[in-house]
């Protein structure tokens, strides 16, 4: 092997570093995590506010890496024709082709990118103090690309779609979480703040059967007498009915030192915050900020009253179930054995859905609206129905309201296509109205 050839082979080794570099260089800034690296820039690290920097103008860095990659590699298969060609004659092309692909495409693509998608962050910082001399160097030939881009942007009406939606950023939660950056217990604190903004209040409200109110006439032992059994701190007060409310009473201008203020109901008493329905729960809690309340009360669209939601009932939304020490803490969903559960009426319909993974989407935000609509009548304790492996029976009723359901689960048969597992669901409410049917036949004939 003479010199010549000896310098044609470290020309091919150092460009297919070259080229390696340019692969992982982009590869590195394709994939890394901008806020990893600016936390890392933040902390004084050169190299990562550096790295920053150059993902910031990513168009001038991709169109720098391409020409580089592209120029090492055409130079690589040109010296390794020569090479060839000197030593094989006609068939030396032939072999350089083979040759050169196979060391450019293993040393010079695959390998490279793989270890640099392993750590981009890492790469990055590593490559970028040459990538960015090379930016400076392709300054022409980047303000040819930048115009003729923006020319093909026009052309073709590309929009840059750089929001990044709902969707997105819950997945990126779970990558995190996956990665192991933040515990489960944070996850879902980042989940509900993201979609915070798409609840509305009429979702957390306590609705307008379970609200604790006195009249503006009621003496003041009955108005103690209540804030002892509930142990709230605030009243709302009303004239005639519910769909009257003109006052909130806070249980310390109630109390005065030792025994009960002298003032009349109405001198103690505050001015509620009045709130849509339909409202969201982060406009609701800028309100109740600006109104330095800590109760607001839903109206419906016939100006009745629907509810009631307290900033206790946002923070949940927020942080989860909120006990205190005078709370009861209620069991929503009790598992009584291996396949049954005994479940209060008024629990939220997702979590039912999430725990017995039902995929479906319903109008209705508790079980217990859910099961009438399912029953389409005002059910009776001991009523139930089947919907897919599940059996529903009310156990316990509240009035007019399901107070408790048991849940039985059967085995889910594997061989029910999706559209036979819908259409059991959708035939629960047809089965009860023939039922009844049946008893009123029954009952005319007997």
């Amino acid at each position: 092997m003479d010199n010549q050839t000896v310098i044609y082979i470290i020309c091919i080794a150092l460009l297919t570093v070259m080229s390696a570099y340019f692969s992982a260089t982009e590869t590195a800034f394709s994939s890394l995590n901008k806020t990893r690296l600016k936390t890392l820039a933040e902390k004084g690290s050169p190299k990562a506010e550096l790295a920053y920097k150059l993902s910031e103008k990513y168009d001038k860095l991709i169109s720098t890496i391409l020409i580089g990659n592209n120029i090492v590699n055409i130079a690589a298969a040109s010296i390794g024709t020569v090479m060839f060609v000197r030593i094989y004659g006609d068939i030396g092309a032939t072999i350089s082709t083979a040759v050169v692909t196979v060391i450019i495409l293993i040393f010079g693509e695959i390998s490279p990118k793989s270890l640099a998608k392993d750590s981009p962050e890492r790469f990055a910082m590593f490559s970028a103090p040459l990538i960015n001399l090379l930016i400076y160097l392709f300054t022409p030939l980047n303000y040819i690309f930048s115009y003729w881009k923006k020319l093909i942007s026009k052309l073709l009406r590309v929009e840059k779609e750089s929001k990044m939606s709902q969707e997105e950023l819950l997945m990126f939660v779970d990558e995190v979480e996956q990665e192991g950056s933040i515990d489960t217990d944070e996850s879902i604190l980042l989940k509900n703040v993201i979609e915070f903004n798409d609840c509305k209040v009429k979702d957390i409200a306590t609705h307008r059967v379970d609200i604790e109110a006195v009249s503006v006439d009621a003496d003041k032992a009955e108005i103690a007498a209540l804030f002892t059994e509930t142990k709230f701190s605030r009243l709302l007060v009303y004239e005639e009915n519910l769909d009257s409310i003109v006052g909130v009473i806070h249980q310390k201008d109630f109390y005065i030192g030792t025994g009960i203020t002298e003032q009349s109901i109405t001198e103690i008493m505050t001015e509620p915050v009045f709130v849509l329905k339909s409202e969201k729960v982060s406009d609701l809690l800028t309100l109740l900020q600006k109104q330095k309340s800590h109760i607001a009360v839903l109206v419906d669209e016939y100006g009745g009253t629907y509810g009631l939601v307290t900033l206790e009932d946002i923070l949940e939304e927020l942080v989860g179930e909120i006990w205190d020490e005078h709370d009861e803490v209620i069991d929503e969903f009790k598992k009584v054995n291996e396949t049954t559960y005994s479940i209060d009426g008024t629990s939220n319909l997702d979590e039912f859905c999430e725990l017995f993974e039902i995929e479906e989407e319903f109008d209705h935000h508790s079980v217990s609206g859910w099961i009438m609509d399912e029953l389409g009548r005002i059910p009776s304790v001991g009523d139930s129905f089947q919907y897919r492996n599940l059996t529903i029976t009310v156990s316990e009723m509240d009035t007019h309201r399901i107070a408790k359901i048991l849940v039985v689960v059967s085995p889910l048969d594997e061989n029910l296509t999706d559209q036979e597992k819908e259409n059991d669901g959708d035939t629960a409410k047809e089965k009860v109205t023939a039922k009844n049917k049946r008893e009123k036949t029954s009952a005319k004939n007997s």
